[in-house]
């Protein structure tokens, strides 16, 4: 059974400031001295989660997508993280899933969070991204999905859809009880490894953000949490333990029927 290695970064962000972040972030991403299968950067990582899309997206050869790409394959790892996208007249809060050898999976947000006005800036993605990598499976979403379990939940089927449900974020501090419990819960519902990284700091609109990176287990256990602090934190995930999990209580298989559109880009 193949393990999972992955590196989750919470830092802090530099306002709308796309050079003063990639140069952060390729440092940090460079001093890791394990060798992750998967480094995983917040939402929005190289803006901050701003409403200037016009002024600040770029399409799908520009600069962070060329970053990422190179970062990728420089460290021979997948490289996570959302990013301001302009697309066919629209802008989307993209989730990229970049590979070393340059191919690129997307997911776009699909619940723009209307109460901060994202709802009048970016368009809501329609399908829900699953990677594969080194035998696991793994679910991607953005932040405010995380409050919709219906997109989240491991449809009923002949085994589980995924692995690893896998949130990046600009989740304020204020509400950050709703969301360690919110991941909490993703996890034993859907008996699954839950990772959700997030920010730290004060953004251009004086919101605080409190971090709460978390990685927790198929039992709804937290391994990792980081609050208010940069951090860097890599963690291997058992196949053994998540297996043995969905052996011991094998609550999906009573799960009820429905259909979620997908797409599934395989990284073997």
């Amino acid at each position: 059974m193949n393990n999972l290695k992955v590196s989750l970064i919470q830092s802090n962000l530099h306002w709308e400031n796309k050079q003063a972040n990639l140069a952060m972030f390729q440092e940090k991403i460079l001093a890791i001295k394990e060798q992750p299968h998967l480094v995983v950067l917040p939402e929005m990582f190289s803006t901050g989660f701003s409403m200037k899309p016009a002024e600040l997206a770029e399409k799908m050869d520009g600069t962070t997508v060329q970053w990422m790409k190179q970062i990728a394959a420089a460290k021979k790892i997948i490289l996570t993280g959302s990013v301001i996208i302009q697309e066919n007249n629209h802008y989307y809060n993209r989730l990229l899933w970049v590979l070393p050898n340059g191919v690129i999976g997307a997911y776009d947000k699909r619940h723009r969070f209307a109460f901060a006005g994202e709802d009048q800036f970016y368009t809501a993605g329609t399908k829900r991204l699953i990677t594969s990598v080194n035998g696991w499976k793994i679910n991607t979403q953005v932040c405010y999905d995380l409050r919709f379990p219906v997109w989240a939940r491991q449809a009923s089927g002949e085994e589980p859809e995924y692995d690893v449900l896998l949130y990046v974020a600009n989740w304020p501090a204020r509400r950050s009880h709703a969301w360690k419990s919110l991941l909490i819960a993703r996890a034993i519902e859907n008996q699954c490894y839950v990772i959700g990284v997030n920010r730290v700091g004060n953004d251009g609109n004086d919101i605080e953000h409190s971090g709460d990176s978390m990685l927790i287990d198929p039992l709804g256990e937290v391994l990792y949490t980081k609050a208010n602090l940069e951090n860097i934190f890599t963690q291997e995930l058992s196949k053994e333990k998540l297996t043995e999990t969905r052996t011991r209580f094998p609550f999906w298989k009573d799960a009820d029927h429905f259909s979620i559109t997908n797409s599934i880009i395989d990284n073997e």
